[in-house]
């Protein structure tokens, strides 16, 4: 059953959006019984982040971050990922595609949540970007090429080793490249030639997925390239991608004997507008039937096939990602 949202917004215009409102009653226990539930399939559903105050009564609990009877931003920061974990059983950490997270950085966040919580994390961009965007965070490297780009040695020096400690609670590893112009790659074969050889470096302990956003790579080579490695492609929701439901239809997508889904976007849908129309992300505003439909039929293929899989929802999807996998679970 799907939630009926307060307010619909075509996947056309968003201009002009009412204030949000308090969120909608939420069924925490209910959603927490059915995902530890699927999870026991090794199935396993979470949303990519978690630091969000608007799921601050659904997800979060107010009273838990309050300083002298003020809520405090701070330990909320510090804190929400082990309320997170009393609902969901993985989480995808994005921070880590801007950065290489330090010994300590890693020993903090597996300290902040029970060991049952499981992780998936984003490579740092310094590993799978060919050259940095013209963006004032790049500072002088903006529009530069990246010297360290697949280079499978400063992957494994600066991320792989720190992260072993902990590599039990690493469900997979995502390699998400940005859509690569006609400039970076004549053609995908030629993306193809580096990327090989880079995935026949990596470290068998861990499971990898890519994540492609070019939709003309989805091809014969590419996926017969993962297959060969172990390597799951990423079936995701985003602007510029086939839709959920399309791609799960391509032969031989499945390339890995485990699933990696990300739901980011509806499709046509800038990233940028998604944030402007749906923060601070408290409720569903613009449903999306088919990416449900095509996550629950990826749940029922998990099952058939007894493999593992691990799916991703974002706030930029629908609006509220955990009344989105509510829906999905429901």
């Amino acid at each position: 059953m799907d939630i009926a949202p307060r307010t619909h917004i075509s996947s056309g215009t968003l201009d002009n959006l009412p204030l949000f409102e308090e969120p909608l009653e939420f069924d925490r226990a209910g959603l927490h019984s059915k995902l530890a539930s699927l999870a026991l399939e090794h199935i396993y559903i979470g949303t990519s982040s978690w630091k969000y105050e608007g799921w601050l009564g659904q997800i979060y609990s107010r009273d838990r971050y309050l300083v002298r009877g003020r809520f405090s931003e701070k330990r909320f920061q510090a804190q929400c990922l082990n309320e997170y974990a009393a609902t969901f059983p993985i989480v995808c950490g994005d921070f880590s595609f801007y950065q290489f997270p330090s010994e300590a950085y890693w020993q903090k966040l597996f300290g902040s949540a029970p060991a049952s919580l499981r992780y998936a994390f984003k490579v740092p961009e310094e590993v799978t970007v060919k050259s940095f965007p013209s963006h004032p965070r790049y500072g002088p490297r903006a529009g530069e090429k990246n010297e360290t780009f697949l280079n499978a040695e400063l992957f494994r020096g600066a991320f792989l080793d720190l992260l072993r400690p902990y590599r039990d609670r690493v469900a997979v590893l995502i390699f998400e490249f940005g859509s690569f112009s006609k400039q970076s790659y004549r053609d995908a074969g030629e993306f193809f030639e580096q990327l090989d050889p880079f995935l026949a470096a990596l470290a068998p302990e861990f499971r990898y997925a890519v994540e492609i956003r070019n939709p003309d790579f989805l091809g014969r080579d590419y996926f017969r390239l993962l297959q060969n490695r172990g390597i799951a492609h990423v079936l995701n929701a985003w602007t510029r991608m086939p839709a959920l439901q399309v791609q799960m239809r391509l032969p031989d997508v499945f390339t890995a004997g485990f699933t990696v889904a990300r739901a980011l976007l509806r499709q046509g849908r800038p990233y940028e507008q998604a944030v402007a129309a749906f923060s601070p992300y408290r409720q569903i505003q613009d449903p999306n039937p088919e990416a449900r439909r095509a996550l629950r039929d990826l749940i029922a293929r998990a099952r058939e096939r007894h493999e593992p899989s691990y799916i991703f929802v974002n706030n930029r999807l629908e609006g509220n990602a955990p009344q989105t996998i509510e829906a999905i679970v429901e």
